[in-house]
């Protein structure tokens, strides 16, 4: 996390860069609707113009990038995303924590940890509903594998039933801080983190959690 960021000065909430064309189309076409409304005193035209701007606010509350201060705390692995948590399991040798977002929740995926990118994948699929465990496996989703000092950690993107476009902002090489945005699912989806099992997940089937904010696990005190 920036220092501007920790100091407050960067605004405490935005629009995602790739949520922006969705405000300003249907705003404009608000402004022009409006206009015409205007110039023929047409109820139906103020009916499209109210829709339109309708439309355009609800872009812009789903498209929104709230500032999220990461925690201090040294062993924190943090929320990738916001959402209710739907799954906490151990599976072979990695722990599964799966999140699910609403059309609701805030969509910017954020890094679980500070590392390098070593590798993203991404799966052609389906769109079943997010919320389903076939999901995972057979919906479109894009993997980002993370090189940190204590261990690999894997965020997967899920696209959902009206998800139908994840974007990712990183590649290889990249490095990212704990907290810092790296790509965004539009509309309805989930993430999945996978950790080494040695870490001690912190959060419940049912919890909600904040990206870049909440501690869903711990690196254990001896890989300090």
């Amino acid at each position: 996390m920036t220092a501007a960021a920790r100091s407050g000065k960067e605004p405490a909430i935005g629009i995602a860069p790739e949520g922006r064309r969705f405000v300003l189309i249907p705003l404009g076409g608000a402004a022009l609707v409006a206009f015409a409304a205007m110039s023929v005193g047409s109820r139906g035209l103020w009916a499209v113009a109210g829709l339109a701007l309708a439309a355009s606010a609800f872009c812009a509350f789903f498209f929104r990038d709230p500032r999220r201060i990461p925690p201090d705390d040294p062993s924190a692995i943090v929320a990738p995303a916001d959402g209710r948590v739907m799954a906490v399991e151990r599976r072979g040798d990695r722990w599964r924590i799966s999140i699910f977002l609403s059309i609701f929740d805030v969509h910017v995926n954020r890094a679980p940890e500070a590392g390098s990118v070593a590798r993203v994948a991404y799966r052609r699929g389906r769109f079943l509903a997010a919320f389903r465990e076939e999901a995972a496996t057979a919906n479109e989703r894009n993997h980002v594998l993370l090189d940190t000092p204590r261990g690999a950690v894997e965020v997967v993107q899920i696209a959902g039933l009206i998800a139908r476009r994840i974007v990712c902002g990183v590649g290889p090489g990249d490095a990212l801080a704990r907290g810092q945005r790296f790509g965004l699912i539009r509309f309805g989806s989930c993430t999945e983190l996978w950790l080494p099992s040695s870490v001690e997940p912190t959060v419940a089937v049912g919890d909600r959690v904040r990206g870049g904010e909440t501690i869903v696990s711990r690196w254990p005190e001896a890989g300090v």
